[in-house]
């Protein structure tokens, strides 16, 4: 080959070199989610009705890939020996079993001093449970409404060895099943499909919100937790939740893993201090005031919606 031709090749090679990478399509990392379960309140079920729950619960996890969950226990729910023998379940299967204090107080309303023995209390009913984990999660997503009572109470978990079980992901599904249930009642044989089709657009709306929020506050995808209740909405649709999720691309993941990534060691410095972390860190960055409503989520912003559509 004369010099000439091999400039020609060389050049041509090189422009087909830069056209295979102008037109390589740039891969967006997959968001990843953990479930997590607040509250284990029971609705004055029996025995036989509240055994049937936890059991859904446990056996939608177990279908997905044996997914292990973080149960964020409220004492006051449990604080019986049918309460705790549903919990002891939950960490039998290998699920966290989190701190979510003993009264579910809103801790703006209470003093420092109570609410710190009341997070006390309820680690008293858990901490001999299997999979017992010291992770901490305010009721309501609440953590103080002035810095010394938001500082106080963070340096008195760090004090008694906890980290933060923040949510990324926030949503009403409490709002939803308080609906459904009145429904159930009125109505016991009703049809719940448009409760499910709300319920399965509600989160889909709210993690692609939070997880875009990440994407632009952190430069990346968090390791997702999302925030649900140990509730009949979820007795009836938990696994539909994680087969939607699937279905849209996003990975499942432990919860365990998901409390491996950093934004759950941050400290936002606002005030009031709160909401989803993902939240808290883009009021700090105070550039993302046009999409930040307050609170993060409420049954208020789903009333409207949900009483069109006769749900």
């Amino acid at each position: 080959m004369n010099r000439r031709n091999f400039s020609k090749t060389i050049c041509l090679g090189a422009i087909g070199l830069a056209a295979s990478r102008t037109v390589m399509p740039f891969v967006r990392e997959a968001p990843q989610i953990a479930i997590t379960i607040d509250d284990f309140n029971l609705f004055g079920a029996s025995q036989i009705v509240a055994e049937q729950r936890n059991r859904a619960l446990l056996a939608a996890l177990r279908r997905h890939s044996d997914l292990k969950a973080a149960a964020f226990i409220c004492g006051r729910n449990i604080d019986s020996e049918m309460g705790k023998s549903l919990v002891r379940e939950w960490g039998n299967a290998g699920h966290m079993i989190c701190n979510h204090t003993y009264s579910h107080w809103y801790y703006p309303n209470h003093s420092f001093e109570e609410f710190a023995q009341d997070t006390l209390r309820v680690e008293a009913l858990i901490k001999e449970m299997p999979g017992f984990n010291k992770r901490f999660r305010f009721p309501a997503l609440k953590e103080g409404n002035t810095i010394e009572r938001r500082d106080k109470m963070r340096a008195f978990l760090k004090e008694h060895g906890y980290g933060m079980g923040y949510v990324t992901v926030d949503a009403s599904d409490w709002y939803i099943d308080q609906r459904l249930r009145a429904r159930i009642a009125a109505t016991p044989k009703s049809d719940l499909s448009g409760y499910k089709e709300y319920y399965l657009n509600h989160l889909w709306d709210r993690a692609t919100f939070y997880d875009g929020l990440s994407r632009k506050v952190l430069g990346r995808s968090a390791k997702h937790t999302l925030l649900i209740h140990h509730n009949v909405l979820n007795e009836l649709f938990l696994s539909d939740v994680l087969v939607m999720f699937e279905s849209k691309g996003w990975k499942l993941i432990d919860a365990e893993n998901a409390f491996t990534d950093s934004v759950f060691s941050a400290a936002p410095n606002i005030v009031p201090a709160g909401e989803s972390i993902i939240w808290a860190l883009a009021k700090e960055v105070g550039k993302f005031d046009d999409v930040l409503r307050y609170p993060g989520e409420d049954g208020e912003y789903e009333k409207s919606k949900m009483d069109k559509l006769r749900l």
